[in-house]
């Protein structure tokens, strides 16, 4: 092969996987037989390109396809995350602005319902906050009235945040007014998360700040996950959308306060 040939073939190679990457996002999942009939190669190369996205943690190999969405075990991926319930995301973001008090420090986590909050906080005045998502940095920077703190780490592709040692020392470093965290699912009475490095991250963010506020949408309860991050009587506040089903409100304000999204009191 020429080596003109090899960067032709390269950026080919580049330019199919992303089509993969982006017809799994927007689908949630796909067989191999579909990802064959899309980019048009043979079964083997749609596999060859599906082991190296999951290597790059961009989506998750399953017998006979591909899934960008979570299980018990796996986290979706951050921009399949960002895609999905995104009104129920939006009403959530009102209820919980109405929390952000003006001239207050807090901290955001790397959700995509927190991200939803992110997107509003120019609404509410000067505001330090703190955060180890990538895209809330990318949206905090050219708010004129947030002084922003990015917290390094190892770097994530698959949540496109920080995390790991480095991130929870710097977190542990802080004290904020408030933290503002959503995690994959719960229970009336316990929150989950797929990864034990993600837990260790939301754990020290909730333990420096002197209120916490978890964010969920209806889609993750009752759901649980492989570890527990934090009992529902650990958060000040919960807030959720209309869908989550009456009995299971009932159960969850046993243990914290919930605000219903989107309901007028």
């Amino acid at each position: 092969m020429s080596s003109e040939t090899q960067p032709r073939a390269g950026h080919a190679r580049t330019t199919r996987q992303q089509r993969i990457v982006d017809h799994v996002l927007a689908n949630g999942s796909a067989s191999a037989a579909e990802l064959v009939d899309l980019t048009g190669v043979s079964l083997m190369t749609v596999h060859r390109d599906v082991d190296e996205l999951v290597r790059r943690g961009l989506v998750r190999k399953y017998r006979g396809g591909v899934s960008a969405q979570p299980t018990s075990v796996f986290e979706a991926h951050s921009e399949y995350r960002r895609a999905v319930r995104r009104s129920e995301k939006a009403m959530i973001a009102e209820a919980a602005l109405a929390m952000v008090e003006p001239g207050s420090s807090i901290m955001v986590d790397d959700s995509s319902t927190a991200l939803t909050l992110v997107e509003r906080l120019h609404e509410v005045g000067p505001l330090t906050v703190v955060t180890n998502y990538l895209p809330a940095i990318a949206l905090l920077k050219d708010m004129p009235e947030v002084r922003l703190i990015a917290l390094g780490g190892d770097y994530s592709r698959t949540h496109d945040s920080f995390g790991g040692i480095g991130c929870v020392e710097a977190v542990a470093a802080m004290s904020v007014d408030a933290t503002f965290v959503s995690t994959s699912s719960m229970t009336g009475s316990m929150t989950y998360h797929q990864e034990q490095e993600i837990v260790m991250v939301k754990r020290a963010m909730l333990d420096v700040a002197a209120r916490r506020v978890l964010l969920m949408d209806s889609g993750k309860a009752p759901r649980r996950a492989l570890h527990q991050l934090r009992p529902l009587s650990a958060f000040d506040d919960l807030v959720v959308d209309p869908g989550v089903p009456e009995d299971l409100l009932l159960e969850m304000r046993e243990h914290t306060r919930v605000t219903l999204a989107g309901v007028s009191k």
